[in-house]
């Protein structure tokens, strides 16, 4: 079973984790969001976390509620409860609390740090490689070959 830190050395710049402030604007996170190609940036005030904001955030508080993404502070859209995990927890951990929560992504807590970001498209890709290896030990099996 993998690990959330086993996960995280997968990932391609897995040490930079994204975060916009509580008073910048909706506009600069969606702006950050799209230059990096990701759906959601944890929300920092000070140096705590104050909350999550997503793409999903954008398209239902401020699209469809017609305001102004230049003029809304991110604190008014984001989601204030952050679910978390650790470096320890398994990919099975985050699957189920994803599934149970409805959420798409999960920041990555280790001492009282944020340390990285989890998101579903991460536990996909892991779950393929995993099925992908399990299928070439099975046919090895069969076929009594040795890797």
């Amino acid at each position: 079973m993998t690990s959330v830190a086993q996960l995280l050395k997968t990932k391609p710049d897995n040490t930079v984790v994204f975060t916009v402030g509580a008073d910048d604007s909706v506009y600069d996170a969606i702006k950050l969001m799209a230059e990096k190609g990701i759906g959601a940036l944890v929300v920092t005030d000070g140096d705590g976390i104050a909350g999550i904001v997503t793409e999903r955030d954008y398209a239902r508080k401020v699209v469809l509620m017609d305001r102004s993404s230049k003029a809304t502070p991110v604190r008014d859209i984001m989601s204030k409860a952050v679910r978390f995990v650790r470096p320890d927890q398994t990919t099975d951990d985050c699957m189920a609390l994803m599934t149970e929560r409805r959420m798409r992504h999960l920041p990555v807590i280790e001492n009282d740090r944020l340390i990285g970001m989890v998101s579903i498209g991460d536990l996909v890709k892991n779950i393929i490689a995993e099925q992908r290896f399990t299928i070439q030990q099975l046919e090895f099996y069969i076929h009594g070959e040795r890797p």
